[in-house]
């Protein structure tokens, strides 16, 4: 390869690392360690996508709906449907440890969605993704708030812990967001 072969590439691959990042909305920028994992979430990959964030807790009374969230995700994942599950402590009812939240996660509930270790959701600690999430919508109020992003990143709809995942305005609410244009 010439020298002035070689010196375009590398100027046309620095230009496109830009255009990659602007093609990821400022919500989805940053990442998350997975839960009980060695990888993180990027959370770029799920740019264009539809997707529902949920602020999750291993010993809450709405951990059960972790099974609907799955069952939401089972039924839209073919049209593109992303889930992220986010455990966090901020109301005192998630485990000490990733092993335990692990285990009600994927052996309790047969979680396949992606969840990452425990996060601030909530106040000056919480991490980009929920104060971006809270800035679009509201912060979370207690444990599994649902989040429904567009494939643009922008939040179409909030939904608090009483709204179960087969709620018909979440459930809308995702069909549009899988509508929606990328």
């Amino acid at each position: 390869m010439s020298l002035r072969r070689f010196v375009c590439c590398l100027l046309l691959s620095g230009l496109a690392l830009p255009a990659l990042a602007a093609d990821c909305p400022e919500l989805l920028q940053g990442e998350l360690p997975r839960l009980r994992a060695k990888e993180t979430i990027d959370l770029c990959q799920f740019a264009g996508k539809p997707l529902v964030v949920v602020n999750t807790a291993s010993f809450c009374g709405f951990t059960p709906q972790f099974k609907g969230l799955e069952a939401l995700y089972q039924r839209y994942k073919d049209q593109g449907l992303e889930v992220l599950g986010v455990p966090s402590d901020d109301f005192r009812q998630e485990a000490d440890d990733s092993e335990k939240t692990a285990s009600v996660c994927y052996v309790n509930y047969g979680v396949t969605f992606q969840m990452s270790e425990a996060q601030a959701v909530t106040g000056a600690d919480a991490i980009p993704l929920f104060k971006g999430l809270a800035e679009q919508s509201k912060a979370p109020r207690w444990n599994f708030y649902k989040y429904v992003v567009d494939r643009q990143g922008k939040v179409l709809a909030s939904f608090s812990s009483l709204t179960k995942p087969d709620d018909p305005a979440l459930v809308a609410a995702v069909e549009k967001a899988i509508a929606s244009k990328p």
